[in-house]
Formats: structure tokens, C-alpha cells, sequence
């Protein structure tokens, strides 16, 4: 299927506006073209509560911020994506307005150390934290771990910990074309990597996993490659959402894959006429609204109070 019209569009605005690819700036002027696309975004929908708070962690705290709907009927941590460099609070901040509107569930966000001041495994550590502080803080609703792309890397690789450290209990894991197995080599990079109809560079993939796990030794039982782990079994279920024009397209299906096969139920969504990074391009992109909206569905409904007796 070609791309939705509103995604070409965008396409052809970005390469006329002739900004660089990231790869070819330092992290810091990356994150501030980040910001340029918070700016096109815009302003999502208005929740009953939002906080500005801190999360304690091992390595000190980070900024948080709470989207609360009225009656909040489950708790999700959000990770961002960003290839672990870039991005924050407010490049996702419409996205996970509308989540929390879509899902009646309450949203935390979670500002981790970003690479390559402080590479692998910190952003990890820092999303595990948080993860067991919100569980400590949830008193007693249901769990979600949940992060698109880099986030959804470190959203499965937090799932996996909980599982093997006895917890804390997930009701659910959302991966939002998350970055499973590292693989630069796989068909949809390879076919979406560049040229006009792409959003993220096989060059860019480069740079954000070089920023990351630097010289880190390509090994398998490191916790950068959830595709890779032994026993994929015993994992809560799984909502994974996935970009047809997306060098990631692939990592989404094999994790897919890998999990129906040990098991774990599985409702994958892709979306054949979009690019990567839709998911969090609301109000531009209309996809990225239907998306959100359908993982709110989804999770209202594996949450959703039993109706209480006459």
C-alpha cells in the first residue's frame, strides 16, 4: 500500500526544510531538532490531573509526569523512544495525553539518562526503577509497562526482568515498533533504510546504537536484545503495534513471533501505510490518532473493573 497521504506530505515537507539527518549532528543539536517536531505536534487533550514530580532511582532521580483521567482503572509506565538519545517529556507529551484519555488508565512518563552521556545500561536501569516504584505506588490497580521503539526496547526488557526477579506483576507489556534484536541487516532495513518514503535512516539506527551500547561486546545474554533471550514464555500479554515503511517492521514481527511461540497472547496492529515515529505524531499524522486510540481500546478492555452485582 503507498503512504497515507498525510505521511507523504510530511515527508516532502521535512526534506524540503533541508534539516540534517541526525546521525550528522552531536546528540545535543539532535535533541534540539527533536524539538522542532513537539512543536508541530502540538497541544494534546486535557486530562483531569497532570503532576510534574520525581522518581527515585540508584542512580539519584528523574523527572516524571503523571496523566490522570477521572477514575483511572490501571497504571502505565511510559518510556519514550528516541533511539536512547533523543527526545523527552514533551515530544511525547500529546501521545500519552491521548493514551490516558483513550485507555481511562493513568500514564506515567519517565524522563531516563539519555546516551551517550550515559550509555547502556543506564536508561535501562533508570526505566527499571521506575518501573518498581510505580508498582510499589499503584496500590493494588494492574501494572502496563509500555515504551515505543528505543522505548519499547527497554519496555521488553523490563517486562523480562520482572518476570525472572519475582516481579512486580504486569497485566500487560505495549511495544510500539520496538527495537528487538539490534539487526541492521534484516529485509525491512535493508527496504525502508532510506530514500524518500523512510522517516528514520538505517544511518541514523547506526548512530543511535553506537551512542548506546558503544564497545559494549556483542553478546546475547546482555539485556539490549530481547529477541534474543533464552525463554520468552511466562511474559504478560503482549500488545505490539508495527510500521510498514519501517527499517524496525521486522524487529515487531519476529518479537511477535517469538512470543506467540512461547505461548504469550499476542494482538499485534500494523499499519501498512505509515512510517516510524507515527505513533507519537498526533494531531499530524491521522494514523497516529487511530493508533492510540487502539491500543487505549485494548487496554481498557483487558483492565476493565468486573461490572459490580445488583
Amino acid at each position: 500500500m503507498p503512504l497515507h497521504p498525510q505521511v507523504r506530505a510530511m515527508l516532502d515537507q521535512i526534506e524540503a526544510s533541508g534539516l540534517p539527518q541526525l546521525n550528522e549532528l552531536s546528540p545535543v543539536d539532535a535533541r534540539k531538532q527533536a524539538k522542532l517536531m513537539t512543536e508541530l505536534v502540538g497541544a494534546g487533550p486535557e486530562v483531569a490531573r497532570l503532576d510534574e514530580f520525581s522518581i527515585p532511582t540508584s542512580a539519584g532521580k528523574i523527572a516524571a509526569r503523571r496523566y490522570v483521567p477521572v477514575d483511572p482503572a490501571a497504571v502505565i509506565l511510559w518510556i519514550h523512544g528516541g533511539g536512547w538519545v533523543i527526545c523527552d517529556l514533551d515530544t511525547h507529551d500529546a501521545m500519552c495525553r491521548l493514551l490516558a484519555t483513550e485507555s481511562g488508565c493513568q500514564v506515567v512518563a519517565v524522563d531516563y539518562r539519555l546516551a551517550p552521556e550515559h550509555p547502556f545500561p543506564a536508561p535501562l536501569e533508570d526505566s527499571w526503577d521506575a518501573l518498581r516504584w510505580v508498582a510499589e505506588q499503584a496500590s493494588g490497580q494492574p501494572v502496563i509497562v509500555a515504551g515505543d521503539s528505543a522505548g519499547g526496547n527497554l519496555a521488553a526488557v523490563c517486562a523480562l526482568r520482572a518476570r525472572d526477579r519475582g516481579g512486580p506483576e504486569l497485566a500487560l507489556q505495549v511495544l510500539v515498533y520496538p527495537a528487538t534484536s539490534g539487526d541492521l541487516t534484516t529485509s525491512s532495513c535493508a527496504r525502508y533504510g532510506s530514500g524518500r518514503d523512510t522517516f528514520m535512516t538505517l544511518a541514523e539506527m547506526e548512530w543511535f546504537w553506537a551512542h548506546y551500547v558503544g564497545d559494549v561486546p556483542d553478546d546475547s545474554g546482555l539485556e539490549f536484545r530481547p529477541l534474543r533471550a533464552q525463554d520468552h514464555s511466562g511474559l504478560p500479554p503482549t500488545i505490539i503495534v508495527t510500521a510498514e515503511y519501517d527499517p524496525l517492521r521486522d524487529d515487531g514481527f519476529a518479537y511477535a513471533k517469538a512470543l506467540r511461540n512461547a505461548g504469550v497472547p499476542v494482538t499485534h496492529h500494523h499499519y501498512d501505510d505509515v512510517v516510524h515515529a507515527f505513533f507519537s505524531l498526533v494531531n499530524v499524522l491521522d494514523r497516529g490518532n487511530e493508533a492510540v486510540a487502539q491500543v487505549g481500546a485494548d487496554i481498557r478492555a483487558a483492565v476493565a473493573r468486573p461490572a459490580a452485582r445488583a
